[in-house]
């Protein structure tokens, strides 16, 4: 594997990847094998299962979190409030809510499955393909943010029109609309008339 920003990133002090694996899967979400993480986002990129978390604070703000700049993949971009990937065999539900307590210090409450989407991704920042059968989920929030600072460089709640205007002027994520788009039912069915 060639050594790119981001396979270097990815890399051990011994020069060898992390042997993260990923679930792979068929169009229908059904787990076919598991590749290594970095391999399943080099182009063409391997259809991997991923998860999307959106909390909600009590006035219906969503908590966003801009992506820390040591991040292999995409760093220092905005993004929904957490994503990631389940490990083999783990439950999309049990990764979102595993993944949403290390990266932001806080347990969701009333965590529920918005669905699925399936999306394909390339970053041209990173050369990394999100070839993506993704598990939607919504929830509130409701504690403070305490963010491992390995993984994300800032948070933010915003309102929709906050969102639209930050989204306007700052670097978000290749993902972020597809995975909003996708959950804004189960989003609004949780927020009511907030706007979503």
């Amino acid at each position: 594997m060639p050594i790119t920003p981001a396979t270097a990133a990815h890399s051990s002090s011994n020069g060898t990847a992390d042997a993260i694996l990923l679930e792979l899967v068929d169009e229908d979400g059904v787990t076919i094998g598991t590749a290594e993480k970095l391999a399943a986002h080099q182009p063409p990129g391997q259809l991997h299962r991923a998860f999307s978390v959106f909390l909600f604070d009590e006035q219906g703000r969503l908590l966003l979190q801009q992506r820390a700049l040591g991040k292999y993949h995409s760093p220092g971009v905005w993004s929904n409030t957490c994503c990631g990937h389940p490990y083999p065999g783990e439950a999309p539900f049990a990764a979102a809510a595993r993944r949403t307590y290390e990266e932001l210090g806080v347990s969701p409450s009333l965590l529920a499955a918005a669905g699925t989407v399936r999306y394909n991704h390339p970053d041209p920042a990173s050369g990394l393909v999100e070839q993506e059968y993704n598990h939607l989920f919504v929830g509130l929030v409701q504690s403070r943010p305490r963010p491992d600072a390995d993984e994300v460089g800032d948070t933010a709640f915003v309102t929709p029109e906050e969102l639209a205007e930050r989204h306007a002027r700052a670097p978000f994520s290749s993902w972020f609309m597809t995975v909003l788009d996708a959950a804004r039912p189960a989003i609004r069915e949780l927020t009511g008339p907030a706007g979503w």
